[in-house]
Formats: structure tokens, C-alpha cells, sequence
């Protein structure tokens, strides 16, 4: 559990919000369930080609995993995989998709910041994908978790949205650039009400969710206070989903059998905004061994 108590409802909001949407997910076109099955489900490119190589025979830990598709992904690539998340009901679908898939993989349910006890294990690979860490009320406890995780010698990789991008205001129509959130981490939440997921699927019952945004340096500096060692830290222009609803698509993606839903796709700013602000960042550090 996040270490400060206050931080206690806000985490029982948000378990309560992702057990009730792993099967909507499940069904979901923007998860693709089959497709994944069928080996045309892959990981973004950005994570392939900056990962990609370095995991092979590697034992890597997916923290925050859902369930599990990106975790299997990896083990596909020739990774060694486990999956953790608070989720009880994402890792039982976690372990149905790697036995429908016949992919190898040990899913464990606990909070991310009680891994290392959950755990009992380190690994030459920790990895966390993209948004999970708004949902981390306090990134420096992360850092900490997460570097604890990482065997001496291995890698933290993260690939998540860019917290400007996290700021904008995304349900404007006119096309401008508008800061509506906080960039920096603040005490309290950002608390969120909606009857939708972030992919296609029914109207939602748990509507509430408890987020945070991280400015980058702040996360920056967690880790380097945690003791790794940062290799690169990179920002993008592309983000893999229509985060603004006047970005362009990059690439022809894949179209669904309803001739509208695309994945596998990646989206950018319009030509005189894309230099304006970065929409993903991703970062390699190394644990000194």
C-alpha cells in the first residue's frame, strides 16, 4: 500500500475503478484481445526499438501490468516475465491470456509499492508502461520500489505519457493548446469523474478515479535519489493513442471490422504545433553492480 495512510481511499477508488473495467478491456477493439493472439498485438515501437534488443534471456518484472498483455508481449521477444498489479480480478485475465496464448508468464497481485516484499526477487529488467504513473500518488516512494526491484547491473525503462501532455486541456474542439491540469505533483489528486475507459466499451458504474501528475524532473530526480543511474532520457513527438482530438495519425494502423477503429497507430500534433510540446517521454537507468 502507498506508505502515507491518507492515500488509503484514494487507492481503494482507483482498485475499485480498474476491477470493474478488466472485462470491458477485455472486449474492448482498443485492446484487441484476439488480434494480440493472432501475434498482431505488439508493443509500441518506441519500446521495441529502445528495449527491445536488451531483453532477450533477461528476466524483466512489468510493474502496474493490467492485464498483461504488454508483460507477455515481452516474453515474446524472449524476456523472462513477470507481472504484478493490485488488481486481483486483471491478473486472473492476465493468467487466462498466457494460458490461451500458450506464452509463459507469473503474475502476481499486490500494490506496486509492496513489491519487493510480494516479490522476494530482483531482475535484470523492471519495466513500466504507458500511464501508469499518474495513478502513483507519490513517485519518490516508486522510485525507491522500483530501484529496490532492479537486480545490481540491471534496467529501469519506463515509456509513459509526457506530464505536459498530461496538463493540456483534451476536450476543447478549437485546436488550441490550453494548460488545464497541475505539472507538478501536488498532495491531494486530481479527482476524475467519467462514465467511459479510455478504449471503446459500455458505459461505466465506477465512475470515480484519483490521479497525480509528475513534472519530469520530479521523477528524474527520484530515481537519481534512489540510487540508479540514468542512461538516457528521451521526449517524443508521437503519442500511441488520439490524446487531442485534432491529432493526426502517423502510419496507416490496423482497421477494425467496424471500418473506424484503428490500432497499432501512432498520433501526432498538427505540423505548426508539433515542435510546441513533447507528448511521451521514455527513460533507461541502470542499477550500479
Amino acid at each position: 500500500m502507498p506508505r502515507d495512510p491518507k492515500h488509503a481511499l484514494h487507492d481503494a477508488t482507483n482498485r475499485a475503478w480498474w476491477d470493474a473495467v478488466v472485462p470491458i478491456h477485455e472486449a474492448s477493439k482498443g485492446y484487441d484481445r484476439p488480434g494480440f493472439l493472432r501475434g498482431e498485438k505488439p508493443l509500441c515501437p518506441v519500446e521495441v526499438a529502445e528495449l527491445g534488443p536488451l531483453v532477450a534471456a533477461k528476466t524483466l518484472l512489468h510493474l502496474q501490468c493490467h492485464f498483461g498483455m504488454d508483460t507477455l508481449n515481452w516474453a515474446r521477444l524472449g524476456a523472462t516475465v513477470t507481472g504484478l498489479d493490485f488488481s486481483e480480478p486483471a491478473i486472473e485475465a492476465a493468467r487466462r491470456l498466457s494460458a490461451e496464448s500458450g506464452i509463459p508468464g507469473h503474475f502476481v497481485t499486490a500494490n506496486v509499492y509492496d513489491a519487493p516484499e510480494a516479490l522476494g526477487a530482483t531482475f535484470d529488467v523492471v519495466y513500466t508502461g504507458i500511464g501508469a504513473l499518474i495513478w502513483l500518488p507519490d513517485i519518490r516512494a516508486w522510485a525507491r520500489t522500483a530501484a529496490t526491484c532492479v537486480a545490481p547491473g540491471g534496467l529501469l525503462y519506463v515509456y509513459d505519457l509526457h506530464p505536459m501532455l498530461a496538463t493540456l486541456d483534451a476536450g476543447r474542439d478549437d485546436g488550441q493548446l490550453v494548460v488545464k491540469e497541475s505539472y507538478f505533483e501536488r498532495r491531494e489528486p486530481n479527482v476524475f469523474e467519467g462514465d467511459t475507459t479510455y478504449v471503446d466499451g459500455p458505459k461505466l458504474e465506477m465512475r470515480r478515479t484519483c490521479e497525480w501528475n509528475h513534472g519530469l524532473g520530479e521523477v528524474l530526480t527520484a530515481l537519481l535519489d534512489a540510487g540508479l543511474a540514468l542512461e538516457f532520457v528521451h521526449e517524443h513527438r508521437e503519442v500511441p493513442w488520439q490524446a487531442l482530438p485534432w491529432m493526426e495519425p502517423v502510419g496507416p494502423g490496423t482497421t477494425g471490422a467496424d471500418g473506424r477503429y484503428q490500432s497499432n497507430r501512432m498520433w501526432r500534433l498538427p505540423e505548426a504545433q508539433r515542435d510546441l510540446v513533447p507528448l511521451m517521454f521514455s527513460l533507461l537507468a541502470r542499477k550500479p553492480g
